[in-house]
């Protein structure tokens, strides 16, 4: 099998949004367990400067959902930053990975070279896509996978290295 930006990006991006929505879970089972309200998840950070919870998902899905737009002609839903609960925080990640599975290998074809500009503030970049995707993409999808772990495990949810992981096969 030859590595393509749709290996690379599609099943990978699947596989991450299913274990995030595989903490949650987790983090629900917990929190009903232990009486903590659940909805205390929602806005735990691990430093004041770093978004919460809600934000570290809110970043998983748009990261996932925009590379594939930015990619390809499909175009990516847009969802409003609005979540306040785990159940719209569920959905939202339900919906992302609804997205993704709508795309074939096909809408990726020849993304390798399409040209991809994005803008943070006064940040400007360019890649090529496969750049992108490797340099950028990525990275920043785990970045939020592994911070809203982080948030999780540090407010006490049992969950380790193999949840992170998530099953294989």
């Amino acid at each position: 099998m030859s590595v393509t930006l749709y290996n690379l990006t599609v099943p990978v991006f699947s596989r991450g949004l299913s274990v995030l929505s595989a903490l949650l879970d987790k983090a629900e089972a917990h929190a009903a367990a232990t009486g903590v309200s659940v909805e205390t998840y929602v806005n735990a950070r691990l430093a004041a400067d770093m978004l919460p919870l809600v934000g570290q998902i809110q970043r998983v899905s748009d990261t996932s959902k925009n590379t594939i737009g930015r990619l390809t002609t499909v175009a990516a839903p847009s969802f409003p930053d609005t979540e306040e609960t785990f159940a719209a925080l569920k959905e939202r990640v339900a919906k992302t990975l609804a997205f993704l599975e709508a795309v074939t290998p096909q809408d990726l074809e020849g993304s390798e070279t399409r040209e991809v500009s994005i803008k943070f503030g006064k940040l400007a970049f360019t890649f090529t896509g496969d750049d992108y995707v490797l340099k950028f993409a990525i990275p920043n999808f785990f970045f939020h996978v592994t911070t809203a772990y982080d948030i999780l495990r540090h407010q006490g949810v049992p969950i380790g290295k193999a949840d992170y992981l998530g099953a294989y096969g």
